[in-house]
């Protein structure tokens, strides 16, 4: 049987669903549940279902990066959302990012039974059957897609907003609801980088704005990028840019005594 997974914080609705539905005439059965979206992830990169039926707007979880690593990572599950939130341009990006059903609280058992006729029909057309697990995506040219690119504007976001600290890939594969494998393979399919040069490159240029200010210390500026070491500081600087921290600091302060001279 196809297995199903159901995510939903409220446990009145996951029992629904699960008792409610005869899951054997769709050749189903549910092999776990989950009330939260880190929880979701957990059993699904342990359970590999077929089929996940999900909330999107549950406490602690942003919901479109859920789906879009789901996506990304699982290509051949089908998911269906069932939720409350009902934001027009949501559901329009949901289905963007892959989802096949977007269904709206309360939903009839009809509604839900359609949309598990639907993800079923999708698994048969894709040839995959119940015996087969949705492995993760493997094959680099499936990388390049809608729930893809998601996942990889978002890594850059969360980096650009908490490079200050020891960031690490496994934070930051969390918060994108993704395997720290995946997401190393995305950032470096999209970007052609890994993330530790991502994390550089952030501070570096951060390091580059700040170096303006004459008042600042070398030192105290590397610290304020995040980089604990200041010879690492030196070396990274000097990569990206092709000349030290102090050259670049002596090349801003003569341009600026061009400008005013012109």
């Amino acid at each position: 049987m196809y297995k199903v997974v159901i995510i939903d914080d409220e446990p009145i609705i996951v029992e629904g669903i699960s008792r409610m539905i005869s899951w054997e005439q769709f050749n189903c059965k549910i092999v776990a549940a989950a009330n939260d979206g880190v929880e979701g992830a957990e059993i699904i990169r342990e359970h590999n279902p077929h089929i996940v039926i999900t909330d999107i707007s549950m406490p602690g979880l942003d919901g479109l990066a859920m789906i879009a690593g789901l996506k990304s990572e699982f290509p051949d599950m089908e998911v269906s959302i069932l939720t409350g939130y009902r934001k027009f341009e949501y559901a329009q990006t949901a289905i963007r990012l892959g989802v096949t059903r977007f269904l709206l609280k309360p939903s009839s058992m009809e509604e839900i039974e359609e949309a598990i006729t639907a993800m079923v029909h999708n698994l048969q057309v894709k040839n995959i059957q119940p015996d087969r697990e949705a492995i993760p995506c493997l094959e680099t040219d499936r990388l390049d897609n809608e729930a893809s690119n998601f996942i990889v504007n978002n890594a850059i976001k969360y980096i650009e907003q908490n490079y200050l600290h020891k960031i690490t890939l496994s934070e930051v594969a969390e918060k994108t609801y993704v395997s720290q494998w995946h997401l190393s393979k995305l950032l470096n399919r999209n970007l052609d980088q890994n993330f530790s040069e991502i994390l550089n490159n952030i501070r570096i240029k951060e390091a580059q704005k700040l170096l303006r200010d004459p008042s600042l210390r070398i030192g105290d500026i590397a610290e304020r990028v995040g980089f604990v070491d200041m010879a690492h500081f030196s070396r990274v600087f000097k990569k990206n840019i092709g000349i030290s921290a102090n050259e670049y600091r002596n090349t801003i302060s003569q341009k600026d005594i061009d400008t005013i001279i012109k």
